[in-house]
């Protein structure tokens, strides 16, 4: 252990600050230590989340403009984070899209063996997660790793991930995680929370820690003591964001509200212009519904069963003997909406489905904007 300026105990306590050099050199030390370091980078016209093997790799100098149904990345000065999230949540890499279970192989002879996921977990570092996004992974811990039925695979990676958030100081015209109470800035669920301060030469980063994993982290770069100057700055950073918000959703007895109004007619109206697509629940952070399918080769000698992401907007997904359940796209619409904003705090014991990340909005084809239609379903229900 070094000097008790660099003491882990004591920096669990005290926010520093880095330089850029200081962010370059936690990405080299994340490496070797053999983590896979996953954060923003661009990529087919936006911002998504990849593997960085270089410091140049993140998608720094980027800025997203975003609205219902609309999304563009530009240049814009050199900041690091001021982006805004893109369409790849970061649950791909704890939950992935398909993954093999088990996988079957028959031999010349006849006889078939079976082999499990041979995949090691590696472990991951997170750079870059967004407050709303920080919520979101809360959820799906919930949902699981902590529940009456955890997914084993979900667990390992889990335990194998570190977090470093960054906090937002701009907010896109999609957000509405200050109405959530999701954000802009981190308040847990990290082992180190970033915020970038300054531009161009003057761009430093106040840093707070966590976790103990996270000051282990820090420890091994060159910091400084933040001054009461860097501690404002990045508080104003955060202000900033949040005042950027125009959309919002008030969420005092917003489940008992949704709940009350399975009968409006909005429902009506907002399935008449949804396309059933799946795009919200695919960039959706919170959504984990999956099924299961076999899949085998031409030759017939290897069967796999797999994993993969399913959305409760396929008729599909509801369907039991003698059809779907929800036949209706406004059956399905109102399933995922009730589900996310109704029922979702009474099955899991926790908080809405909903962290106000707005990428639904952004990626929906036809610009449904859900804070639009719980304003509209909730007007004058009384639970």
């Amino acid at each position: 252990m070094g000097s008790t300026e660099h003491d882990p105990r004591t920096l669990q306590m005290r926010p520093r600050c880095i330089a850029t050099t200081g962010l370059l050199d936690l990405i080299k030390v994340l490496r070797s230590d053999g983590y896979m370091v996953i954060g923003p980078i661009f990529r087919d016209g936006a911002i998504v989340y990849d593997e960085i093997t270089e410091p140049t790799d993140i998608a720094q100098g980027w800025q997203v403009e975003t609205g219902p149904g609309q999304y563009a990345a530009h240049t814009s000065g050199g900041a690091f984070f001021d982006t805004v999230v893109g369409p790849t949540p970061w649950k791909r890499f704890l939950h992935p899209p398909r993954e093999t279970l088990y996988r079957m192989t028959k031999a010349p002879d006849g006889s078939v063996s079976v082999q499990g996921p041979d995949d090691p977990v590696q472990p991951l570092a997170f750079l870059g997660v967004r407050a709303c996004d920080l919520a979101a992974i809360s959820v799906l811990d919930r949902v699981l790793m902590e529940g009456p039925h955890p997914d084993p695979r979900y667990g390992a990676r889990r335990r194998n991930t570190l977090i470093i958030a960054v906090n937002c100081r701009v907010s896109a015209e999609t957000c509405f995680c200050a109405s959530m109470g999701t954000g802009p800035a981190a308040t847990a669920g990290y082992d180190l929370c970033l915020s970038e301060l300054g531009t161009g030469g003057e761009t430093r980063f106040l840093v707070e820690v966590g976790s103990s994993e996270g000051s282990d982290l820090l420890a091994q770069v060159s910091t400084r003591a933040a001054t009461p100057e860097d501690l404002s700055e990045a508080a104003d950073g955060a202000r900033v964001a949040a005042r950027q918000q125009t959309r919002g959703m008030t969420t005092d007895g917003l489940p008992d509200k949704v709940v009350a109004a399975h009968d409006h007619p909005r429902w009506a109206d907002v399935a008449h212009r949804c396309l059933n697509c799946t795009n919200c629940t695919m960039v959706c952070p919170t959504c984990f519904c999956t099924t299961v399918e076999e899949v085998s080769d031409l030759a017939g000698e290897s069967f796999a069963r797999q994993q993969r992401w399913d959305s409760c907007f396929t008729a599909d997904f509801s369907y039991i003997h003698g059809g779907a359940v929800r036949p209706s796209a406004k059956s399905r619409y109102r399933q995922w909406l009730t589900h996310k904003l109704g029922t979702w705090p009474s099955q899991f014991d926790g908080d809405l489905g909903c962290t106000g990340c707005g990428r639904c909005i952004a990626w929906c084809p036809v610009g449904i904007d859900l804070t639009e239609e719980i304003a509209h379903l909730t007007e004058e229900v009384s639970p």
